[in-house]
């Protein structure tokens, strides 16, 4: 009987040993990409689904960015919710923003489509003493640029207070309705209507609404576009 040599026997069982590892590696690492895929599938799937949603923008300075507490385009966007309608509310506020600012972004957001544009600027300029010509051509711009590119859009006003004298205070305050006849778009003629009368909706500089006050804001202008909107 032929005797096989140990070195033999120890060379085989090495061989059998590393091809049983080396297939499991390749199994493992196939079903490691597999899981690798799916897991990436999952984010893009989630990605997809949101961009279906309708966007809309605010689009403003600090009465819509913002100063303390919710803004009111996060309330909006709660009570869109509450309502049944399925929009997503991106803020696009910057505190210390003029018409001229506002004119220089206003391509970030016509490039991004929504389904509707809120636009609320002209608070700045007038407490800056911009003349109200200079704000009116650069709102009247604004909204130009937004109806060329066929985005519905709304405008939110406002007014100053009155040791900024009758006449600045008065064509400031008036060019807002004036510019929704013109352009035939919804409006707020003064956005902070219903809260700025009460210290306990108003920050203690009596200009921004703080978070309660938000809140009605937010009702405010959920009002002015609910019937532009799809619900469901």
């Amino acid at each position: 009987m032929r005797r096989w040599r140990p070195i033999t026997i120890l060379a085989v069982s090495l061989s059998a040993f590393a091809l049983i590892t080396l297939t499991g590696c390749a199994d493992n690492r196939e079903t490691g990409q597999a899981e690798v895929k799916r897991e990436a599938a999952v984010p893009a799937q989630k990605a997809t689904a949101k961009e279906k949603r309708p966007r809309i923008v605010a689009f403003g300075d600090s009465l819509t960015a913002g100063v303390a507490g919710k803004s009111y385009p996060e309330y909006l966007g709660e009570i869109l919710r509450e309502h049944g309608y399925r929009y997503e509310v991106e803020n696009q506020g910057v505190s210390g923003d003029t018409t001229t600012d506002g004119l220089a972004r206003i391509e970030n957001v016509i490039v991004e489509k929504p389904a509707l544009v809120i636009l609320e600027f002209g608070g700045n300029d007038g407490l800056r003493g911009v003349p109200v010509e200079s704000t009116r051509k650069n709102l009247e711009e604004m909204i130009s640029r937004v109806q060329a590119a066929n985005i519905p859009l709304v405008l939110l006003g406002i007014t100053l207070p009155p040791n900024y004298g009758p006449d600045y205070v008065k064509p400031f305050t008036a060019m807002f309705p004036q510019l929704a006849k013109k352009y035939k778009i919804a409006s707020l003629p003064f956005l902070l209507s219903n809260v700025y009368q009460d210290p306990n909706l108003m920050q203690p500089d009596g200009i921004h609404p703080n978070a309660d006050g938000n809140r009605v804001v937010a009702q405010d202008v959920f009002q002015l576009i609910s019937k532009m909107l799809e619900p469901g």
